[in-house]
């Protein structure tokens, strides 16, 4: 099951997708849904490991497309009234399906898993595909093909454990709050390592450490320009940089001041075209989940990490966010299985003034 508008506000910088007029906004803005294509490539990997599996779907754009392109030839269990789905689409198709299947994977982001939640409660064991902008939940693969690994080992394995499901508040993001709560529990398979942790919420963070992490970087950067990605490690550096900037968001900076404030993927390849070599990225993993690029920071889209290049990627964040993660590696998820790959391998994390670590980086 897909909803077909998961994720359509990530690159064009709306740091989210719920309601109409934030999508009508995405499609002004150039966004291409990419939810289709991704629950594909989750159903190609689980058709690869089990042969050619039942598939009960949706019609059209929430899954029956998505299945086809994986090669599969699925049997459709709902069709939605119109063209333009909603929540109540989402709901209505995952109870049709619910029955008669032995998982309900689901291709969105935490949108979808409440609707999800809200349809079927804990009566299946359901999976998300990941294609939201920032998943704060505990119910997705780490990336598409990690899903469909995770939804493959069902056939074998009906092992499961119950994840949270989070509700963020999106328009308190869009105003630089983020403020999430928990909304209940979906059944999920038990597979730690390749399904996401929930997002776990900053704590003040050590201001010795942030503002050696900050004078590290302006030493490294020098006289070019810093696109700074989202979080409250990247806000907190900034503030030692003397620039105030919203917790979500990416900005370019240069020499302590703004050339540019809270940019799409568009505005920002504009900016880095004119001089790729003198820009540098700096970006800091998510709380508990480790994701690097991929989650909240999709502006930063792949052609701009190409242009920029991999030893002008800084990864930076305190000893004790990594610590948090417990020895599991940093995640990437730019929509680019060859970008990830280059970009995977022990990189170095900047943790403070002349101190570094060096980290497992791996695709998802």
């Amino acid at each position: 099951m897909v909803n077909p508008v998961a994720g359509l506000g990530g690159r064009v910088g709306l740091k989210g997708s719920d309601g109409p007029d934030v999508q009508a906004r995405a499609r002004e803005l150039g966004a291409v849904p990419r939810a289709s294509e991704r629950a594909s490539a989750a159903l190609a990997e689980l058709a690869a490991r089990v042969g050619a599996p039942v598939v009960l779907t949706a019609a059209g754009p929430m899954g029956e497309d998505a299945a086809r392109a994986a090669g599969l030839e699925p049997d459709v269990r709902y069709t939605p009234d119109g063209s333009a789905t909603t929540a109540a689409d989402t709901v209505a198709a995952a109870r049709a399906l619910a029955p008669d299947v032995d998982l309900l994977l689901f291709a969105g982001g935490d949108g979808t898993a409440r609707d999800v939640l809200d349809a079927v409660g804990s009566s299946v064991p359901v999976l998300g595909v990941p294609t939201g902008v920032k998943m704060h939940s505990a119910v997705f693969g780490v990336g598409p093909r990690a899903a469909g690994e995770v939804a493959a080992r069902v056939a074998t394995t009906r092992a499961f454990t119950e994840a949270e499901v989070m509700d963020l508040d999106e328009d308190a993001v869009r105003s630089g709050r983020v403020s999430a709560r928990l909304y209940g529990h979906l059944l999920v398979p038990d597979a730690p390592v390749r399904v996401q942790q929930r997002k776990v919420g900053s704590s003040a963070a050590d201001p010795y450490a942030v503002g050696g992490i900050a004078a590290e970087l302006a030493g490294r950067v020098g006289g070019g320009r810093l696109v700074l990605g989202p979080g409250g490690t990247t806000r907190a550096i900034a503030a030692a940089l003397g620039v105030d900037v919203p917790v979500m968001g990416v900005n370019v900076l240069r020499g302590g001041r703004f050339v540019a404030a809270d940019v799409n993927a568009a505005e920002l390849a504009r900016i880095v075209e004119a001089d790729p070599a003198g820009t540098w990225i700096a970006v800091t993993p998510i709380g508990g989940q480790g994701f690097l690029l991929g989650r909240g920071n999709q502006q930063i889209a792949p052609e701009v990490l190409r242009a920029v290049g991999p030893d002008r990627l800084l990864a930076v964040a305190t000893e004790a966010k990594l610590a948090a993660l417990g020895g599991r590696p940093l995640l990437l998820d730019t929509g680019d299985p060859d970008l990830d790959r280059a970009l995977a391998g022990y990189r170095t994390v900047i943790t403070g003034r002349g101190r570094t670590a060096r980290y497992p980086v791996q695709g998802a």
